[in-house]
């Protein structure tokens, strides 16, 4: 999973980065509210935005989010206990407010609750197993070898099952930002469909792709 932070104090940044870094989590961090807002499209599943940063302010950066990004979590990060800001971020649409100073434990926690899978495994049907902890694919207890782009799209899809997600929300997590063709898009598809039962990934002709699956239940 990828999160971005947004925080000019670099040093509780770089904190805040290795924090989540053994944690499993893929992080990058921006200093400047105008670079982060140029990076918003980069595939991230996680937004953790400081208020007071320069050029361009976490809650306009949240404005933003909403618009384009509208079920991605995002938590704000400030030393600014004023209650006008706080009600202005829960307003704006943020999922969670952490006052400065904080504990980096109180950080991780909200990160796992809100950004996280909610299952840490898929079954994908016929003995398929996606392992979401170990980020591989199983059958007979034999790992299925995939390729970066391919566990990208299905977790993706994995996020919530049955939906249908867009190409361009296809392409901007798989390809993280970085421009894509819908060509592209059905390669991979038919790629991960050698892997995997044929009937696990659907599309819906000029939509998008969805995940049939289930949860499996953690006992």
């Amino acid at each position: 999973m990828k999160i971005l932070v947004l925080e000019d104090n670099e040093r509780l940044c770089k904190l805040i980065e290795n924090a989540l870094t053994r944690c499993g989590y893929i992080v990058d961090c921006f200093y400047d509210g105008e670079d982060a807002l140029t990076a918003l499209a980069d595939g991230y599943s996680c937004f953790i935005l400081d208020i007071n940063v320069p050029n361009l302010d976490g809650i306009s950066i949240l404005e933003y989010i909403r618009l384009n990004h509208s079920n991605t979590p995002v938590i704000i990060i400030s030393s600014n206990h004023d209650l006008e800001k706080i009600q202005k971020s829960y307003e704006t649409g943020c999922d969670d407010y952490l006052k400065k100073p904080f504990f980096m434990y109180e950080l991780t926690q909200k990160i796992q609750k809100l950004c996280s899978l909610k299952a840490t495994k898929i079954d994908l049907g016929e003995g398929y197993i996606l392992d979401f902890d170990k980020r591989f694919l199983i059958k007979d207890q034999q790992e299925i070898k995939l390729a970066k782009k391919e566990i990208l799209l299905l977790e993706l899809l994995a996020k919530d099952i049955h939906r249908v997600f867009s190409f361009d929300e296809i392409e901007e997590y798989v390809w993280e930002g970085d421009p894509s063709t819908l060509m592209n898009i059905r390669a991979l598809v038919k790629r991960i469909r050698k892997k995997i039962p044929e009937n696990s990934i659907k599309i819906v002709k000029g939509i998008g792709y969805s995940m049939n699956a289930t949860e499996v239940e953690v006992k």
